[in-house]
């Protein structure tokens, strides 16, 4: 069945009453949300250990309610968000009702995961409300810290690998991906009025406020998205080296996302940068020809 978010938030949002269901209920209803959405990966590869997709699919299903109520309630967007963080204190001090909720308090359970990760990216998500444009890099910078590297932090714990050296690393390759994503959806964010690159870069290559507004494709354009491109790719080195202080599966799975990660800035190369004209994807193909090169380097590294 087609994921359709005002008929999940009519059965399980704050007007539902008890939506109260077992574990194995709960990690069926997170198991769905997860098959039902696709993103640039898969969220668990062929890979991952059998023990660990429920507990992947617990984490992707918060994450996805959460963008959901974001994005797909309008004004109410604030407001909702707000009881998501109400129902997660749940988790963690009580009993929760909500069947994300339910399958995810085990998974907190068994990895003892803090409450922080969870709750930073609740607030990038407040923030997509009042923020709509950013001046500086840094500034941008920021909301990736709370939008992206909580991410990696999680799967970090999920793997039972976590320690501060390798967050620090994540975190470069959790911002890469989020900044890969932004420059890949110039148009589409456009077109629900948020704009992730920063004015001091658009002013630095003297891409007016007119030229963004009217999906203008000129040399300052091509130069300042070459800029950003390049940029991420340093960013995507400096956490590379977390590959080879992970174990085995969590370096194929990781390895995966920074390998796509790259792919998505080479395919906004090969298009010249014209990202209005076209937005620049990752064909199956290629995706499949980088699973297979990751299992082999990654074996023959082991």
């Amino acid at each position: 069945m087609a994921w359709n978010f005002a008929n999940e938030l009519e059965r399980y949002g704050p007007r539902a009453g008890d939506t109260r269901m077992s574990l194995a209920a709960a990690r069926s209803y997170c198991a769905r949300v997860t098959r039902s959405h696709y993103e640039n990966f898969t969220v668990t590869s062929a890979l991952l250990p059998r023990r660990l997709v429920p507990h992947f699919n617990a984490v992707y299903a918060y994450c996805r309610w959460a963008d959901d109520l974001a994005d797909e309630t309008g004004d109410n967007a604030l407001t909702l968000l707000k009881w998501w963080r109400d129902e997660l204190q749940i988790c963690y001090g009580g009993h929760p009702r909500h069947p994300v909720l339910i399958a995810l308090k085990e998974t907190i359970r068994r990895f003892a995961i803090p409450a922080e990760p969870f709750l930073n990216l609740l607030m990038a998500f407040v923030q997509d409300q009042r923020v709509k444009e950013y001046d500086t890099f840094e500034q941008l910078l920021g909301y990736c810290r709370n939008s992206a590297n909580p991410v990696g932090h999680l799967v970090l714990c999920l793997f039972e690998c976590y320690d501060p050296e390798r967050a620090a690393l994540a975190d470069e390759i959790c911002t890469g991906l989020q900044l890969a994503n932004f420059w890949q959806d110039v148009a589409r964010d456009l077109a629900i009025g948020r704009v992730y690159l920063p004015k001091e870069d658009r002013d630095r290559f003297g891409y007016s406020s007119r030229d963004l507004v009217s999906k203008t494709s000129n040399t300052a354009f091509v130069e300042l998205m070459k800029f950003e491109v390049n940029r991420t790719r340093e960013i995507f080195n400096r956490g590379e080296p977390l590959l080879a202080r992970l174990p085995l599966r969590a370096r194929i799975d990781v390895d995966l996302f920074l390998s796509g990660g790259r792919a998505i800035l080479d395919a906004i190369e090969q298009q010249n940068y014209n990202v209005w004209a076209k937005r620049p994807v990752v064909s199956k193909t290629q995706k499949l020809t980088l699973f297979i090169k990751s299992i082999c380097k990654n074996l023959a590294s082991r």
